[in-house]
This record gives structure tokens, sequence and C-alpha cells, in this order.
């Protein structure tokens, strides 16, 4: 168990929003690291990550607005998630960040990364992408769960969470992620499904001049392989990975996989970018 070296409040409001959120400090100078989650999600998909990088790394977890403890307020588009990451970074007086995004977590590190490119020391993109979906599918699911509720689609979209094996043998934590997905605010998840349909970072990737690693699981069927791929190979050096024997949120299905390609690529940066926090 990592010992919490956290705010001792867990809110912040920034712009108007108030805003979830873990800092858990590194001694020294140690890099800073922002983890970013999914649509449907809150941060708490990244306690084995965080677990395993305490000590190692500054770590900043927060639930985007509209999700977790965080509010809700007026999701237009991406911009809107990536005035509270900016905000959140001001707040903490990070000078240089690594960003690890999550789906759309991902899309919000591309749009921080093309908004404050000087800050951003480097980015991880997991199972994400530069377009994700189409307006068809997007607002097919909007439709739907404006009709019926998240709990009408949430059996389909744990199908591309997790992998067959998941769905077998572990069965308590499937219930509990159907749970954090079915109890996340409709209009936060309405507001950010319209936001990544209407996203696309197609030629802002190719403006990408960190050093980026595109992970990806094998079994993803929200943003399968080949279209990470097709990130990775928008922009300049990055790096592709597959995890196997995970879904769509590796951080929660094969952590150790992660945790490992994460301190790898962190191993590999230039020395002295490192800031304090």
């Amino acid at each position: 168990m990592w010992r919490w070296r956290i705010e001792i409040v867990p809110f912040v409001t920034i712009g108007g929003i108030t805003l979830h959120h873990r800092h858990i400090k590194a001694t020294g100078n140690a890099r800073a690291i922002i983890f970013i989650n999914s649509l449907g999600t809150d941060f708490r998909i990244w306690d084995d990550i965080v677990a395993a990088l305490d000590g190692e790394m500054s770590l900043l977890v927060y639930d985007k607005r509209g999700h977790g403890l965080s509010d809700i307020g007026d999701i237009r588009s991406i911009d809107d998630h990536v005035d509270d990451l900016s905000g959140l970074i001001d707040h903490f007086g990070l000078e240089k960040i690594v960003l690890c995004g999550l789906s759309v977590g991902g899309m919000i590190a591309q749009g921080l990364y093309a908004r404050r490119p000087e800050i951003v020391e480097a980015m991880i993109l997991c199972d994400t992408a530069h377009k994700i979906g189409t307006n068809e599918s997007w607002n097919t699911r909007i439709a739907v769960v404006e009709r019926k509720g998240i709990q009408a689609i949430a059996d389909g979209v744990l199908k591309v969470w997790f992998t067959p094996a998941f769905h077998t043998a572990r069965v308590a934590e499937l219930d509990g992620y159907w749970n954090m997905m079915t109890r996340q605010a409709l209009a936060g998840y309405i507001g950010t499904c319209a936001a990544v349909r209407d996203a696309d970072f197609t030629e802002s990737a190719r403006r990408i001049a960190v050093p980026t690693l595109c992970v990806v699981g094998d079994h993803d069927g929200s943003t399968p392989p080949d279209l990470v791929r097709s990130l990775a190979a928008l922009i300049p050096g990055a790096r592709f990975e597959i995890i196997r024997d995970a879904g769509h949120i590796p951080c929660v299905e094969q952590p150790q996989a992660l945790v490992a390609l994460i301190r790898e690529f962190v191993a590999s940066l230039a020395p002295g970018a490192q800031t304090h926090g």
C-alpha cells in the first residue's frame, strides 16, 4: 500500500468548475505525470498505476468535468476539458509535465499540447486516437442514452472495455466498473460524447514534437490497435506498443504491463527536465 502524500483538501475550483483530484508528491525533482481518465470513468481506474509509481514521480489524477465527484459544468467541446487541465497545471505550479491520457483523456492531452506545447515534456497516449468514431455512431449513442439512460449501453461498452477473460474471471470487478459507468452524471456523459464526436486532432498530431508513446490493448474494441497505430504514424517519431490480454482500459486489466512501459518511457527522456511538485 502506498503512502498518500496528497493535498489535504482533494477539491479545487478552476474557472468556476470544482474538480476532484489527488496530487501525490514525490521527493526531490521527480518528474510530474498527469493521468486523464476515459469516458464514463473516474480517476480510480488509475489506482494500480498510482500505487506502483508512488514515490518515483509526482502524480496527479483528477475527475474530468462531468465525471466522478467533479462539477458537471458546461461541456461544449474538448476545449472545456483542456481548460480544466490547463488550470490544474497552473494551480500546482507545474513547469514541465508528462501527460498520460486514456481514450478521451488522450484527446484532452493532445488538446493541451496543441494549446501549450512548451509545458509538455512527453505524452503517453493510451487507447486513443486523433479521431474517434463517426458522427453517426456518436449521435446514435447519445440518442439511446438520452432516451434510456447509461444503463442501456453499459453491457455493450464493458465488452470493449475488458477482454472475455476479464468478464469470466473478474466478475466482482466487472460489476464495480458497471456501477462506475452507470453512476456518472448523464449530462456529463452526453456532453463528453458530443465533445469526442466533434474533436479531430489529425492535423495537430502531425505537429507534436515531444517524445510520444502510443499504447493499446490487443482486444480493444473501442479504439482498435490499427486505429491507435494510425495515430502513432501521424506523430513524428512516436513509439507504438500493444499490451497483450487487455481491452480498452489496460490500466485496470494489465496494470503491470502498462507500468513497465511508463517506467521505461520516462527513463528514456532527456535528463534535466524534471519539475517541482
